[in-house]
């Protein structure tokens, strides 16, 4: 097997900055190495049998020097391995990326490089700062901070630039920065900004002058990685801010749920600023051939109930592999929520009834109107699901089979370090309070502010000796509406 090194951008913090390229290389990846400043769920685009290895820089602590790197990803290429180097922001932008491919290349083997959205651009954009703007900066310069005593900086010619400046990794020097400055001709009236962790859930800005923007930044207690941008451009941050102006802004929401599940409330925290944080707790493993002795029984089913994407998807993907023709079956379909209810929908088939609630208790209220003693009924679930729906259809007189066409196993955590960053945890299931303890232990869930969707998933929360919220409406869209409020009444 030919071995191959892919180098690949990131991208700055927000996942959806993540290339599609990227994003398409990453799940070819037998083995990848990651470092700090990689944005949040990258990791989950890697398949489960991917070999994983962290060689951060943390300021002060390499875990491995860029040469023990270098060889490593020669190593493992040689192995015939499809290597992924996963860096932050773009490879050749300050990232050493074009040291890591020299040591390819000496080697003769195969390599390709994946840009990613770097930072210095992306960072001022979501800090409401364009790097240029006609009539105010018509160039910009990027420049490392991190520069030692051997500096080859021009600093003269810098201080007389008219344009954008912007500093990178240049924290622990900004004193050195801004004095080289001033000492070579900048005005120290020029406008100043520093910008902490841009475009994630922990965005912090100062904005000040070159002869104040030092003692802002300590005052601020911002740490690195920062970017520092001086020009005039900064005063349009007010003007052109938008990400700051979000309502979860500032939020680092973590949910729990399988992949497949996911998606939709995944989009709808991120479009409300929120940085998300995906763990997924749970795995399903298929068991869909359980369907095989209730397949001559579908045309006499009067209601099928399916509650969850998990059952719509292992129902249907049952029928189309054994080539059974759906229109035998003469069922009303109900489902929970608007997740099953869209799953149901892209199948071709609109739903009799949907719980808008995240219990079966919701979907049996709006139901049992409908049912009728004598009728059958199918429900295909997960093993591990509640017996509620089947007992209380049951007690009314219909005949109710209920199959298992999926296992819900618990799942695995790549990069533990992102939970660090979370702020509010959601939990959907009893199953997803069980697995996350599992994967993280108590103490570390115990740290953040949990929120459950529903009262069963509170019930698993409390007999963990754990405190949570809550969700008066029991569906993603009342969690969306009171975590929002969350937010809201933090900032008063």
């Amino acid at each position: 097997m030919n071995g191959k090194a892919y180098i690949i951008g990131t991208g700055p913090g927000d996942e959806e900055l993540l290339t599609v390229k990227a994003g398409k290389v990453l799940k070819k990846c037998t083995a990848v190495l990651y470092d700090r400043l990689v944005s949040n769920n990258i990791l989950n685009y890697l398949n489960d049998d991917c070999l994983i290895y962290y060689c951060g820089k943390e300021p002060g602590a390499h875990y491995k020097t860029q040469e023990e790197i270098n060889e490593m990803i020669v190593k493992l290429v040689k192995e015939g391995h499809i290597v992924g180097r996963v860096k932050g922001g773009d490879p050749y932008v300050f990232g050493r990326g074009g040291e890591e491919v020299l040591a390819l290349e000496e080697e003769g083997l195969c390599f390709e490089v994946i840009p990613g959205v770097t930072s210095p651009i992306a960072v001022l954009n979501y800090a409401g700062i364009p790097i240029t703007h006609r009539g105010i900066a018509q160039s910009f310069h990027i420049v490392t901070g991190m520069t030692g005593t051997n500096e080859k900086l021009n600093w003269e010619a810098l201080a007389k630039e008219k344009g954008t400046l912007v500093f990178m990794m240049g924290l622990e020097n900004i004193e050195r920065i801004v004095s080289n400055l001033i000492t070579n001709g900048k005005d120290k009236e020029t406008s100043a900004a520093v910008v902490m962790r841009g475009t994630s859930s922990k965005q912090r800005k100062v904005i000040g002058t070159l002869e104040n923007i030092t003692d802002k930044a300590r005052e601020a207690q911002l740490k690195s990685p920062c970017i520092i941008v001086v020009g005039e451009v900064v005063n349009l941050n007010e003007k052109l801010s938008w990400y700051e102006e979000k309502p979860l802004f500032g939020t680092n929401v973590c949910i729990t749920r399988s992949r497949e599940q996911s998606s939709s409330l995944k989009s709808s925290l991120s479009d409300l600023g929120a940085e998300v944080t995906e763990i997924n707790s749970i795995k399903i493993k298929s068991t869909k051939e359980n369907l095989k002795e209730y397949l001559d029984k579908l045309p006499e089913y009067d209601h099928i109930i399916l509650t969850s994407v998990n059952g719509v998807n292992n129902f249907f993907d049952y029928l189309i592999e054994t080539g059974y023709d759906v229109r035998n079956i003469k069922a009303k379909f109900s489902v929970v929520g608007k997740a099953t209810k869209k799953a149901l929908i892209n199948r071709g088939i609109v739903p009799f009834i949907m719980a808008r609630e995240f219990v079966g208790e919701g979907l049996f209220k709006v139901l049992e109107p409908h049912l009728v003693k004598g009728e059958k009924v199918l429900i295909p679930c997960s093993s591990s699901s509640r017996s509620y729906l089947y007992d209380e259809i049951s007690a009314l007189g219909l005949h109710v089979d209920r199959v298992h066409t999926y296992d819900t196993v618990c799942g695995t955590v790549k990069n533990k370090r992102v939970f660090d960053e979370v702020d509010y945890v959601l939990f959907t299931s009893p199953s997803t309070v069980t697995n996350m303890i599992d994967m993280l232990g108590i103490e570390a869930i115990r740290e953040k502010k949990l929120i459950a969707i529903g009262p069963q998933t509170a019930k698993a929360i409390n007999a963990n000796n754990m405190e949570c919220f809550v969700c008066r409406k029991h569906s993603e869209e009342g969690f969306l509406k009171e975590i929002i409020e969350f937010k809201e009444a933090e900032n008063v």
